[in-house]
């Protein structure tokens, strides 16, 4: 059949086709309105969410740290503004050509430069990163008149830490500085604030301790981006809220004055309340400028404090080991008086003590003659000492000295204390495997041998010899974020009244009466006068042959090889308040160097006392202006 004159079947096979086409389409297209239907409708909320967190994004704002005052409110650490120049890498066509030119105008090492392509690096192009920081408004001024020449270079000021007492409290406030790679790793997605450029943490001293707290609460900005990320307007601001304020314990104007006084020796010295455990006074001399550690250390800075055989980075009131000398003595005298010797049981001083067929020396070449336990304290006498020593037994002393406080850490809210060494039987098997031997019952027994104590222990230990036998444990921190920390009470030691009462009258023939080995540096002032303790440590062996010819002398021996000098005391001696430690790493003698340098610095805290201002009252969620 012909339709027309053509194939009825090729008709029908092209309708088909066209069917076939059409439905397709049809399918095609309710499948398309199916899925913008869903999209836009029953998604529609979903998607805009979306759509407006791709054209807005929330950045963070590192917050202001928070300050860190001393008790009377004066400032320690606070926060300052930062003349700095960062650099827009997809700004600049040439980023080395750039940082040539920068350099003519601020310095630029190739430390630094190192430094500053590496963090290039590791950012977005488009993300601004600090290429110089902490400049002069001079500097700052070139900065911005050559901005034109400097491309990608924008000038800008942000927020750095500042320290007004450097040298004085580097080893307690400590520094902040940049995170570094090992922290960025172990940063966990809680802690954003740390990959934000330039952010600081806290690295030493109390800034790490209260890292935590002082960073604050961080801000945010809400700015318009495109679809780089690019910033295209800020929207809004939210400047967050500062760190918290921690207030210390410290007295500035002691510290100052202490620093001062030992600013020429390599030593430390610690003052605290002998009832609340406040430390008044902490120091470690020489020290550095942690507003450099902030800034960056170069590698000749690094250098010379690393090779300073001061030990500059050293806290030698926390860190520093010594044997305690004739401070010691203070130990086995109580040891001795529990042990039922009596005070007034007298040995002969003819300056040598035999032990089998071995001879300890004393001090006092010639001798001291006949010696109780107020003489033997007063004049420090080794034989005195060397005879209750092998009388009491070492592991009697040593339980005295711990319950005193030595051989322990404290928590103190600073890294790095050591526990030091309060040597016994046990302790030496365990830790040598050898026996002990009672020669070293004998040394141990005037401070010297395995013994070895900090600063801070020796200060608990003579706080707690003033104070009635309170076991009181030391304290930097007074409050945190406006609350005030409470002050722990001091349980009652496991030791008689009147056996402190004897040591502290031996303390007092020290420094009070004619012949005390510290009689010339006392406190002339009625109503001040310090009870205390001299000692000197030997850091090496003398042998019979320097102790005959007289060379031992410390005054023509170089330095590293000279005598530790260290005191111990407590003031006033009719109501005791304060004592305090001190050590002058190869001072020569105790009486000659440390005893005259206490003698200063623990007038100055009476007198202080007398006339101190008000205690800073902490007021919560304080911000800096």
């Amino acid at each position: 059949m012909q339709i027309d004159g053509r194939d009825s079947s090729r008709y029908q096979t092209f309708t088909r086709r066209m069917l076939v086409l059409g439905g397709a389409q049809a399918a095609a297209f309710v499948v398309l309105a199916g899925r913008m239907y869903y999209l836009q409708v029953l998604k529609s909320d979903e998607y805009r969410m979306l759509a407006e967190e791709n054209r807005i994004n929330v950045r963070l704002l590192a917050p202001l740290r928070g300050r860190i005052v001393d008790r009377y409110g004066s400032v320690l650490a606070s926060n300052r503004q930062n003349y700095r120049a960062v650099l827009v890498a997809e700004q600049t066509p040439n980023v080395a050509e750039t940082l040539d030119r920068l350099s003519r105008i601020v310095a630029i090492t190739p430390f630094d430069r190192k430094k500053i392509m590496r963090d290039i690096a590791r950012s977005p192009r488009f993300m601004p990163v600090t290429v110089a920081e902490d400049l002069s408004w001079e500097q700052f001024a070139q900065v911005n008149i050559n901005e034109p020449d400097l491309a990608g270079v924008q000038p800008d000021v942000g927020e750095t830490r500042q320290y007004p007492y450097a040298m004085e409290l580097a080893h307690v406030v400590g520094y902040v500085g940049p995170v570094s790679d090992k922290e960025m790793e172990a940063a966990d997605d809680e802690q954003p604030l740390l990959k934000l450029p330039g952010f600081r943490i806290g690295k030493s001293g109390i800034e790490k301790t209260y890292d935590q707290e002082l960073r604050g609460i961080a801000g945010a900005s809400h700015v318009e981006v495109n679809a780089y990320g690019r910033v295209i307007r800020e929207l809004s601001k939210d400047q967050g809220k500062p760190g918290a304020e921690i207030v210390l314990t410290l007295d500035m104007e002691i510290q100052k004055f202490a620093c001062e006084r030992l600013k020429e020796e390599s030593a430390s010295a610690v003052v605290m309340d002998i009832h609340s455990g406040d430390i008044l006074s902490f120091v470690s001399t020489p020290a550095f400028d942690p507003n450099e550690f902030n800034m960056g250390l170069s590698q000749d800075q690094w250098k010379l404090l690393v090779g300073n055989p001061y030990k500059p980075l050293t806290n030698k009131a926390i860190a520093g080991l010594y044997p305690p000398g004739s401070t010691f003595k203070t130990m086995t005298a109580i040891a001795a008086l529990e042990a039922g010797i009596d005070p007034n049981h007298t040995v002969g001083c003819n300056g040598k003590y035999a032990l089998g067929n071995h001879v300890f020396h004393c001090w006092k070449k010639e001798g001291h003659g006949a010696m109780n336990m107020h003489d033997g304290i007063k004049h420090s006498c080794d034989v005195y000492f060397y005879d209750v020593a092998k009388r009491v037994g070492i592991d009697a002393i040593a339980k005295v000295a711990r319950r005193f406080g030595l051989g322990e850490t404290y928590d103190l809210e600073i890294p790095g204390e050591k526990k030091g060494i309060v040597p016994s039987r046990e302790w030496k098997r365990a830790t040598t495997g050898v026996s002990w031997q009672q020669g070293e019952t004998l040394i141990t027994g005037i401070g010297q041998g395995f013994l070895l104590t900090t600063p801070l222990q020796l200060a608990v230990m003579a706080s707690r010899l003033a104070n009635g036998g309170f076991a009181v444990k030391p304290r930097l921190t007074r409050a945190v974020g406006g609350q005030l920390l409470p002050v722990p009470e001091a349980p009652k030691m496991d030791v008689d009244p009147e056996h402190l009462k004897i040591v502290q009258g031996g303390m007092n023939g020290v420094s009070n009466e004619q012949g005390g080995t510290a009689y010339r540096a006392r406190i002339a002032e009625v109503g001040m006068e310090l009870a205390g303790k001299t000692g000197s440590a030997q850091v090496r062996r003398i042998s019979m042959a320097e102790r005959d010819s007289g060379v031992r002398k410390n005054d023509t021996l170089e330095w590293r090889l000279r005598d530790h000098a260290l005191f111990i005391c407590f003031a006033p001696v009719a109501d005791p308040k304060y004592a305090m430690a001190l050590v002058i790493e190869h001072g020569g003698s105790g009486s000659g160097a440390a005893a005259p340098a206490a003698r200063d610095i623990m007038l100055e805290v009476q007198k202080r006392n007398l006339a101190r201002p008000q205690a800073y009252v902490p007021r919560p969620d304080v911000e800096e202006a």
